[in-house]
């Protein structure tokens, strides 16, 4: 594709290498982790190659997969709007689809690392790869009943409480994220991305409504914070000292869009240290519009309070190039638009350092290309959904 529109200089910030540990991106911009649902029996189809390869051709900077299940045999399943075939880091089936994914985008001088991901309470009973094993969840508490905008069969069927985790079972998933990791450094993964946020597994320790503990694993922020800082320091162990971990947290979860992990900075630094001190490389704040200021008397957004509290690299995502946030954006789609000048800017004060796009790479492997040179980009439409182009 060539593209002939004059580049813009005011743009140059998201163009600029970014080392992390002993990565580094030829740019700021990186693909996020979108559930697809191409991977019947929980291995990757064989578009999916192809798929992540035209994003490495695309230019960006890194590509985050879709969440991958861990090797516990409740990590995945089917999800609050029915979808289903996620694909799991273990068997040898899987194994090779993922060599193939990882050998082709690398072929295509892209970076890439897999979003290591445990389902949680979101998960149907009876779904997935292991359809007998039960969905975990903390304290047994699926969330609040009156604020979740899902569809009224899932939420019946979630509701009612089961029993809590036991010292067994954190102990099986932190193996279980340990193991996968183990498999994604052995295939020649950039790096590894844990998906910590939107009431799933570890976010549903660490949000104060799905995690009524009074042991270790409870009580306050930092309790609540150790399950998901164990998962860390496991991977760290398994990976070695070279190997970047993203974590993507949040505070909007699946049961709550306007939950809050923390009211506070404060609050929010208590959280985060455990992961910190775990080996955490870079926090990704997963936010639905990425410029929202994060607490009162503040323009700061979330990323860039991260990156004040804890000195680490930080990345923002949401609405970045489409007009609508990604829940309005699955009704009606959503309109292209150039937002990016407020994201280089940003990025050239140091607020944050990365910007993940994801819907908008949904629909054009091209995106970054454009991005750079003021083409126009295409709109969203939830029918991207049904493809992988």
């Amino acid at each position: 594709m060539t593209i002939t529109t004059a580049p813009r200089d005011w743009i140059a910030p998201l163009f600029e290498p970014f080392t992390l540990g002993k990565l580094t991106l030829p740019n700021r911009i990186v693909m996020a982790p979108m559930t697809r649902s191409f991977s019947p029996g929980a291995v990757p189809s064989e578009g999916m190659a192809g798929y992540y390869r035209r994003r490495a051709e695309g230019k960006v900077g890194l590509i985050v997969t879709e969440g991958v299940g861990v090797d516990q045999p409740a990590s995945v399943g089917m999800g609050s709007m029915g979808e289903d075939h996620a694909p799991v880091l273990h068997g040898a089936a899987a194994i090779s689809a993922w060599q193939q994914i990882v050998d082709e985008v690398h072929a295509a001088g892209g970076l890439i690392v897999p979003q290591l991901w445990h389902m949680g309470a979101i998960r149907r009973p009876n779904s997935g790869p292991v359809p007998d094993a039960p969905s975990l969840r903390p304290s047994g508490i699926w969330g609040p009943s009156d604020r979740a905008m899902l569809p009224p069969d899932y939420l019946e069927t979630m509701l009612p409480p089961t029993a809590p985790m036991t010292d067994s079972d954190i102990a099986d998933v932190i193996a279980g994220f340990a193991r996968s990791a183990a498999n994604a450094k052995a295939l020649g993964f950039d790096g590894i991305a844990i998906h910590g946020a939107h009431g799933y597994l570890l976010d549903s320790f660490m949000w104060h409504e799905t995690n009524r503990r009074d042991d270790k694993w409870g009580r306050d922020e930092t309790g609540r914070s150790r399950f998901a800082a164990e998962v860390v320091r496991a991977i760290r162990s398994e990976v070695g000292p070279d190997l970047p971990i993203i974590y993507r947290f949040s505070q909007w979860k699946l049961q709550d869009y306007d939950a809050r992990l923390a009211d506070t900075p404060e609050a929010l630094e208590r959280t985060l240290a455990p992961l910190v001190d775990a080996g955490v490389d870079l926090l990704e704040a997963s936010t639905r519009v990425y410029d929202q200021p994060a607490f009162d008397d503040s323009d700061l957004t979330l990323a860039g309070w991260v990156k004040k509290l804890t000195g680490l690299p930080t990345m923002a995502v949401g609405g970045v190039g489409l007009t609508k946030d990604l829940q309005a954006s699955f009704i009606g789609g959503a309109d292209a638009i150039d937002n990016l000048r407020g994201v280089a800017d940003r990025i050239d004060q140091e607020e944050f350092d990365l910007i993940a796009v994801g819907r908008s790479l949904l629909v054009d492997p091209q995106w970054a290309i454009k991005a750079r040179e003021g083409a126009p980009f295409e709109p969203f439409g939830p029918e991207a959904l049904a493809t992988l182009s």
